[in-house]
C-alpha cells in the first residue's frame, strides 16, 4: 500500500535534491491506496484497484464509482466535516513542502561550503539552486493532484535537478585536483578526485541528516490526519461497505 498520497506533496520535492524525506507513513502511521485531486467544488479519490476506484465528494453529495450514495444525517455531517478539514489541511502541507525546499537549499549550500569551491562555482551553484527552488515552489502552489508527485514524473524531475547540480561541483573539484597534480601535490590531487567521485553516494545521506529539522513540522500534521481517519468512519458506499480512504493509527 502506498504512503498516504494526500499528504505526500512535500516528499518528492525533498527527494529531488536528492533526499530521502521523513515518510508520513512512518511519522503519522497513515497510509492510503488512493490519489487525491482537489477542485474548487469537489474532491476526487481514485485508484486502479480494488473497487471502489473513484470516490467523489462534491458539496453535500457522495458518488462512488459513478453512483450516488444516499446519506443519513450523521454521514452527511461526517462528509461535510471531512471535506472541510481536508481542504484546511492541504495549505499546511504545502507550507511544509515550501519549508522543505528552503531547508534543502540551505543543506546543499552548507555541504558545498565545506568543499572549498571556487567563487565562480559557488555563485553559479547558488543561482541554479535558487532557480530550482523557485520552480519547485511554483509547482507546489499550482498543484491540485497527488498524481503530479509520484511515479516517473517525480523521478524524472529529481534526476533533472541532480544532473544540473552534481557535475558543476564535480568539475570544480576536478579542476582543483588537476591544479594540485600540476604543482606536484599528488596526495591532494588523489583526495580531491576521490571526493568528486563520492559525491553521488555521500551527499544524499549527508543532506538527509541536515533535513531532520523538518520532522517536527511533519509531526504537527499527524493529529489532523488522525481526525480525518476518524471522520471517515461511518461513510459507506452504495453496497454498505466502509469507505477506507485512509488508514491511520495513533
Amino acid at each position: 500500500m502506498h504512503p498516504f498520497r494526500t499528504l505526500l506533496l512535500s516528499l518528492p520535492l525533498l527527494a529531488a535534491w536528492p533526499l530521502q524525506a521523513q515518510d508520513l507513513a512512518a511519522t503519522c502511521h497513515a497510509t492510503s491506496s488512493y490519489d487525491l485531486t482537489v477542485e474548487p467544488d469537489s474532491l476526487l479519490f481514485d485508484r486502479a484497484n480494488p473497487a471502489p476506484r473513484r470516490v467523489l465528494m462534491q458539496g453535500a453529495a457522495l458518488r462512488v464509482d459513478g453512483r450516488a450514495v444516499a446519506l443519513n444525517d450523521e454521514a452527511q455531517d461526517r462528509l461535510t466535516l471531512f471535506e472541510r478539514d481536508l481542504r484546511a489541511l492541504l495549505p499546511r502541507v504545502k507550507a511544509v513542502a515550501d519549508r522543505g525546499v528552503d531547508m534543502a537549499v540551505a543543506a546543499v549550500q552548507a555541504e558545498a561550503a565545506g568543499l572549498d569551491l571556487g567563487a565562480d562555482t559557488r555563485a553559479e551553484l547558488d543561482r541554479r539552486l535558487a532557480a530550482h527552488a523557485a520552480e519547485l515552489k511554483r509547482r507546489i502552489a499550482a498543484s491540485r493532484s497527488t498524481h503530479d508527485w509520484h511515479g516517473t514524473a517525480a523521478e524524472q524531475y529529481a534526476q533533472g535537478i541532480a544532473t544540473d547540480l552534481m557535475p558543476l561541483v564535480a568539475a570544480d573539484l576536478g579542476q582543483q585536483a588537476l591544479a594540485a597534480a600540476m604543482s606536484g601535490d599528488l596526495q591532494t590531487a588523489a583526495a580531491l578526485r576521490e571526493r568528486a567521485s563520492a559525491l553521488a553516494t555521500d551527499w544524499p545521506a549527508r543532506l538527509q541528516a541536515r533535513m531532520q529539522g523538518l520532522r517536527p513540522q511533519v509531526q504537527a500534521l499527524c493529529p489532523d490526519i488522525q481526525r480525518l481517519a476518524e471522520l471517515q468512519q461511518g461513510l459507506r458506499d452504495g453496497a454498505g461497505r466502509p469507505l477506507e480512504l485512509l488508514q491511520a493509527r495513533p
